[in-house]
């Protein structure tokens, strides 16, 4: 029998059908917890491996299972190098018999209805999100059909789930803008990406198992970056590198004051502020947390529960206080961040997790420290191109190991209400990732 891989000329029809009946093994243990989507999946991506196009004849199901309905497309790669879906030969599976068909066009989801999460009402994301099944998206021309592998969750979900967040949301609203997939279909025009690359992105209504996107705007990963590794890095590294390096101007040498330092903008902050050369007091509560940042390598770890005035021992710590501070948690914290600011220091407002505070403007004017907004969204639109930039900067961090994000242990997709839940009441630390 070939190896999964092996070029198309090596597979025999014989092998074929081993190589088929293998996918369709592979599709039973998706198909058996009622998942048909995920079994096409499996399927498509077993014989793509393998090559076997043209190698499947049309006595190679033989196997007459009717309770198997698997529909799955095998398109001739015509010489290029890659699937192409577009005039391609079809073979058609269901419930143990074949047929051929050709394509007038490029292919979209055989998948009848997919899952996705869905906010029914406004409110705390435990009690108004509701999985439910609707038809698959269809990729457009530009566009990409996505198999969703992996979801990264950020607070910013939480807000948009309760209506808090800058960006409106309502009923229908589906979380997750971080993911991570494989190419599952190529609209027209689309020559840059292959069936079965996997890639990841920046979008929305990620909580779904499969998504549209635009072909420019996902990123191949690495071999050796893990897909749950890849989609903890597009909101939390990307806006933690554009805060230090664009907004903070930070130098070697610095020292930065890093708060709600165990949890995902925090952990990124802390390698990031590291790999730059500059020093690190990461604010934390709680001995497991402590424990987190510090085998993150920060220099200086404070337990706010031990510590609730930390202040004098940030500055003690510091040398009379910080360069930069990293603030994504606010309220009060906020106030005690910036009496903890040197000289020209600049205060980075990243987020609001505890409420917004009012600020002081006298005491930034009496130690001549900067309070620096941060919003790292609205700067893409502005200068579209920074995007390509980041996540090309941090995946190869990624590869060499410097980006590593600490993941709190995976939520299943079926879980994904309460992985919300659990961000939003502040049980979690280091990157929320739904793997499906």
């Amino acid at each position: 029998m070939p190896t999964i891989g092996a070029p198309c000329a090596a597979v025999e029809p014989a092998q074929g059908l081993i190589l088929l009946r293998l996918a369709e093994d592979r599709a039973a243990e998706h198909a058996d917890v009622a998942s048909p989507k995920r079994a096409v999946a499996s399927c498509w991506r077993t014989l793509l491996d393998a090559d076997v196009h043209e190698h499947v004849a049309a006595d190679s199901i033989g196997r007459g299972d009717g309770n198997r309905a698997l529909d799955w497309a095998i398109g001739d790669t015509k010489g290029r190098g890659k699937p192409t879906l577009t005039g391609s030969r079809v073979f058609k599976i269901r419930n143990g018999s074949i047929s051929t068909m050709s394509l007038s066009g490029p292919l979209a989801s055989t998948v009848e209805v997919m899952r996705i999460w869905k906010l029914q009402e406004l409110g705390d994301p435990g009690e108004q999100l509701e999985l439910v099944e609707e038809d698959p998206p269809t990729p457009g021309v530009g566009e990409v059909l996505i198999d969703v592998e992996a979801v990264g969750l950020a607070f910013p979900d939480v807000l948009q789930c309760r209506g808090e967040y800058q960006v409106k949301s309502g009923p229908g609203y589906t979380p997750g803008g971080e993911l991570v997939g494989r190419v599952a279909a190529l609209g027209d025009g689309v020559e840059s990406l292959v069936i079965g690359q996997r890639v990841v992105f920046l979008g929305s209504g990620g909580l779904a198992e499969q998504v549209t996107q635009p072909a420019a705007g996902v990123f191949p990963i690495p071999d050796d970056v893990s897909s749950e590794t890849a989609a903890a890095i597009p909101i939390n590294y990307c806006t933690t590198l554009y805060a230090l390096h664009e907004r903070a101007q930070l130098q070697s040498g610095e020292w930065v004051l890093i708060t709600g330092a165990a949890g995902g903008t925090g952990t990124a902050a802390i390698q990031l502020a590291r790999a730059a050369g500059a020093k690190t007091v990461a604010i934390v509560g709680g001995e497991q947390k402590a424990q987190l940042v510090s085998d993150l390598g920060a220099d200086v770890v404070i337990d706010h529960r031990v510590t609730p005035n930390w202040v004098d021992e940030v500055r003690a710590a510091t040398g009379g206080g910080v360069d930069v501070a990293y603030d994504p948690v606010g309220g009060d914290t906020f106030h005690q961040v910036r009496r903890c600011m040197n000289w020209g220091g600049r205060l980075l407002v990243i987020g609001f997790v505890a409420g917004i505070p009012e600020v002081k403007t006298n005491h930034a004017l009496l130690k001549s420290y900067s309070i620096v907004g941060v919003h790292w969204g609205a700067s893409l639109a502005r200068r579209p191109d920074s995007l390509v930039e980041q996540m090309t900067t941090l995946l190869a961090m990624a590869a060499d190991g410097i980006v590593d994000p600490p993941l709190y242990p995976l939520y299943a997709f079926e879980d994904a209400a309460a992985a919300l839940q659990d961000l939003a009441d502040r049980k979690t630390y280091g990157k929320v990732v739904v793997r499906l």
